[in-house]
């Protein structure tokens, strides 16, 4: 009778751990669903038919276990650099979005990214994303 007890303080005390690991940005990231906002490459709006950002257009979700939708995508994510960044993976992309989180509140999400094309001059477009967490 007395390994009862025990067992209840120590599942307790697994559950505590288990909430305390998960950080503000964490739950910030994890609790809404996204919606584009903004879609910008080379400061134009490329979220358009034939856009390089149509596919992300849309709602994203990033689920705790890692997983989510990202316009069209599935994939993973995960945090990078002391959660500074986010690291996008999809096997629809040929490699994964790294981006710098510009900004991540309860209601804005913004990341920025350059990513490889040869359709730009410079070889890569400077991206912009924004997103509005919904009602």
């Amino acid at each position: 009778m007395k390994t009862i007890p025990i067992f209840l303080i120590v599942v307790c005390m697994a559950m505590a751990c288990k909430k305390e690991s998960e950080s503000e940005r964490f739950i910030l990231l994890t609790t809404p669903v996204w919606t584009s906002d903004s879609l910008l490459a080379d400061g134009q709006d490329a979220s358009g038919p034939g856009g390089v950002l149509e596919k992300f257009k849309g709602d994203a979700r990033f689920r705790k276990d890692g997983t989510g939708y990202f316009g069209k995508f599935t994939g993973t994510w995960r945090f990078s650099t002391d959660e500074t960044q986010l690291i996008i993976s999809s096997d629809s992309l040929p490699i994964p979005v790294s981006a710098n989180i510009a900004e991540l509140t309860k209601l804005s999400l913004k990341i920025t990214t350059i990513y490889p094309t040869p359709a730009s001059p410079k070889g890569f477009f400077d991206i912009r994303m924004t997103f509005k967490a919904k009602p």
